[in-house]
């Protein structure tokens, strides 16, 4: 899990809503009015809303990039340099060495180009420039740099994970293919155009305009280039659905709250949107089975003496999540949290 944002043009944070909601604006209510008076209090009322949304969505920002500098140091100490689910078979048991743990967070990388259709030496010799939305320490990048020789870009909120993984980059030698800055992932710093592959890994449940980040990706990604996102989602709303359920909510509202998440959506709310992209291979998937064991696991690791001690050296944030981390088993196990994966391609 991983971060950057920007504050929305319009207020489309997303609330639990039916497929419909993509693309609708504020509700900013411009009537035909009776008299120049109303059209005041109306556009006054439009701004204020438009005011308060950037408030919040800066107080996201800021909670997102304190949280990861606080918390990062603690997960590579105890988990590594790979910040995200690993993939594993189903109903693989939580009492793997922390070498299989490790082993299945590459995996859940192979797994997502496979998905992708990153399958053969003649797709991996077209990705020369990947962006990495979300970083978090540059694991990622840093594998998709050495495994195709490619120019890797990663962007998140936090100055600490930036200037971390720069510096194991340095350290592995691959400061040449792999850098990273502090961005935002709605309004990314680079050109229309530019990469082959843009990468997502479990940045989506950050960002509080849905359909901004995936203009941006899609914005940014090469002509031909591939786009892999791989996110926390809600299920999907069955047909005449309006919203989850009262008890389904209130679990999401109070991981929200934890892990300075906005409202989630569902992966048939990401295809939806990157059809209105006119997008090609547009694909999507539920791997919560397969990273069903990831959340026990981190558990048992948090309960260790090294686990204690560096989770109470880490600060409250990382306590606060260590405490939260019960419900996100509890979201798997009821249906409520699933763990999406939603790729496609952009046309020539």
């Amino acid at each position: 899990m991983k971060a950057t944002l920007a504050a929305p043009s319009s207020l489309t944070s997303l609330p639990y809503r039916t497929n419909s909601s993509f693309g609708s604006k504020s509700s900013l209510l411009f009537r035909s009015p009776s008299s120049s008076s109303s059209v005041s209090m109306t556009t006054t009322r439009g701004n204020v809303a438009v005011a308060a949304a950037a408030t919040s969505t800066e107080a996201l920002r800021k909670g997102i990039a304190e949280f990861y500098n606080e918390t990062s140091g603690l997960w590579e100490e105890i988990w590594g340099d790979h910040m995200h689910h690993g993939f594993y078979d189903p109903d693989s048991s939580v009492q793997l060495s922390d070498s299989g743990h490790k082993e299945a967070q590459i995996r859940m990388i192979e797994e997502s180009l496979r998905f992708a259709g990153v399958t053969d030496e003649e797709e991996e010799k077209k990705i020369k420039k990947v962006v990495d939305v979300g970083c978090g320490i540059g694991g990622s990048s840093r594998y998709l740099a050495s495994k195709f020789g490619a120019e890797c870009i990663g962007i998140t909120l936090s100055p600490v994970q930036a200037k971390r993984a720069n510096d194991l980059a340095a350290a592995q030698s691959l400061a040449h293919k792999a850098s990273f800055q502090v961005a935002d992932a709605l309004d990314q710093p680079f050109e229309d155009g530019k990469f082959d592959l843009v990468w997502s890994m479990e940045s989506g449940e950050h960002m509080p305009d849905k359909a901004k980040f995936v203009k941006e990706l899609v914005r940014v990604a090469a002509p031909g280039g591939r786009i892999i996102i791989v996110t926390w989602c809600h299920r999907n709303l069955s047909a005449g659905e309006e919203a989850l359920q009262p008890w389904e909510q209130n679990i999401l509202d109070k991981i929200c709250k934890t892990f300075y998440l906005p409202a989630w959506c569902s992966t048939d709310d990401y295809v939806n949107l990157l059809q209105s992209h006119s997008l090609q291979d547009i694909k999507c998937a539920d791997w919560s089975e397969n990273v069903a064991p990831f959340w026990p696991a981190v558990i048992r690791t948090a309960l260790t003496w090294k686990g204690l001690v560096s989770l109470l050296r880490s600060g409250m944030k990382s306590i606060k999540g260590a405490l939260t981390m019960p419900l996100m088993i509890e979201g798997y196990k009821k249906g409520v949290i699933k763990f999406g994966i939603i790729t496609c391609q952009k046309p020539l």
